[in-house]
């Protein structure tokens, strides 16, 4: 046995071990949520002998409400700031004007204030519009937030891209609104898939925003329903672990359907750090 082979064996001998270290405990997560809570505290590592599908009954009707807000919220706050981030992104990309630069690196900045900073002043905004307890106090601020990074990213993506596209379609009488519908979003699709997944992903796991401005049980996303839902069964691991895969699966399904354009704009620099 050569030493190549040995080093070969060792390498993934050691990815294996890694990947079972990461997935064990998701697996332990899926396996205590089919148990009762005397076969948790007796059959701590095992698998159920008796299935209780009956836990993830008691989850949905649970979380079912907190999933609903947060699909709501999340899905709007995607959508505009996609939107309003490809727009703004393509304009400082591809046209010049008085004080562009200056503008640009004027929202570019604000990627170096911490959101903690942040968080009083858009609260005492929030308040005075009125907003508290609606789905828009999360809305419009994620909405916002969200889209200094998509116009770095897009900006960077799109200044790349092929000036001769751009007049070709000016000479054949195309304008600003018909050549950013027509050749920037088609050429940035995958870069903006890549843009909707973090955001989705942000929002759906922001907790200190909704925090303090929903207090309303009907209105709140899954993260504050779901610390809501621990004190209910923090006692009974079966309903409450049921409950977090619950909550975990729609980003899972978004990953499976998008999964294919979010690597190709990861590939094609549509990250550019």
């Amino acid at each position: 046995m050569n030493k190549a082979y040995i080093g070969e064996f060792f390498k993934h001998f050691s990815i294996i071990i890694l990947i079972l270290l990461t997935l064990y405990p998701f697996f332990f997560l899926i396996i205590s949520s089919l148990k009762s809570h005397e076969e948790f505290t007796h059959n701590f590592l095992g698998f159920p002998a008796h299935i209780r599908w009956v836990n993830y009954t008691a989850a949905w009707k649970a979380v079912s409400r907190y999933i609903y807000n947060s699909l709501i919220m999340s899905s709007l706050t995607v959508v505009m700031v996609v939107f309003l981030s490809s727009y703004v992104g393509y304009i400082f990309a591809r046209y010049k004007f008085p004080g562009r630069d200056f503008l640009f690196y004027a929202i570019i900045s604000l990627l170096m204030i911490p959101g903690a900073l942040t968080l009083i002043p858009q609260f005492i905004i929030v308040k005075n519009l009125g907003l508290l307890n609606t789905r828009w106090a999360c809305i419009l601020p994620w909405t916002s937030g969200g889209q200094i990074f998509a116009i770095f990213v897009i900006h960077s993506f799109m200044s790349s891209l092929p000036e001769e596209l751009f007049e070709a379609a000016r000479v054949d009488g195309a304008g600003i609104f018909q050549i950013y519908a027509r050749i920037a979003v088609p050429l940035s699709y995958p870069t903006l898939v890549t843009i909707a997944i973090m955001h989705f992903v942000g929002t759906w796991n922001d907790i200190i925003w909704p925090l303090v401005t929903i207090t309303k049980p009907e209105l709140r996303p899954v993260t504050v329903g779901i610390m809501a839902f621990n004190s209910a069964y923090y006692q009974n691991y079966g309903p409450l672990f049921a409950g977090y895969i619950l909550a975990s699966i729609p980003l899972v399904i978004l990953f499976i359907f998008t999964m294919r354009f979010y690597i190709q704009g990861l590939l094609s620099g549509a990250i550019k750090m």
